[in-house]
């Protein structure tokens, strides 16, 4: 039996970070920028790390990036994972901001599980655009497609 992406563990969403997941569930990448000084920050915080501003807003991303790293985690897994293993954790640096680094799956479509993907498909600097699925708790995810 395969699980769907609601049987996996559904991010735990704080005041700073609320917006993200707000605007994933409209189906749009978004990342916090100073409403100061422009710099975009992830994860979100309160503060501007590089002007002091508390001012912030959401700019829209256009949801392309590389695949920046990537494992295929082993077992001990939590039984909602390892019933999909082997899969992939990545970390995506964003086209957009190449500072901003993202970490989710690559997967073959928004709700495919997450051992849709062949291993020997990724590789370091594959490009990767989002999808959306909701996950447990009712929370929309980015995932990544591998192709732009």
């Amino acid at each position: 039996m395969t699980n769907s992406a609601a049987d996996l563990l559904a991010p735990v969403i704080d005041e700073d970070g609320a917006p993200f997941w707000e605007y994933a569930a409209q189906g749009q990448l978004r990342v916090q920028a100073c409403a100061s000084c422009g710099e975009l920050r992830f994860p979100p915080r309160p503060c501007c790390p590089h002007c002091q501003s508390f001012r912030s807003t959401w700019r829209r991303m256009s949801g392309r990036g590389r695949i920046w790293s990537y494992v295929m985690p082993h077992p001990p897994l939590l039984p909602g994972y390892a019933e999909q293993a082997p899969y992939n954790a990545v970390v995506v640096e964003l086209a957009d901001a190449p500072h901003i680094r993202l970490v989710g799956n690559v997967v073959a479509a928004a709700d495919a599980p997450l051992n849709s993907v062949a291993p020997e498909r990724l590789g370091i600097g594959a490009p990767v655009r989002v999808a959306f699925t909701e996950a447990g708790g009712g929370v929309t995810v980015p995932r990544w497609l591998l192709g732009h």
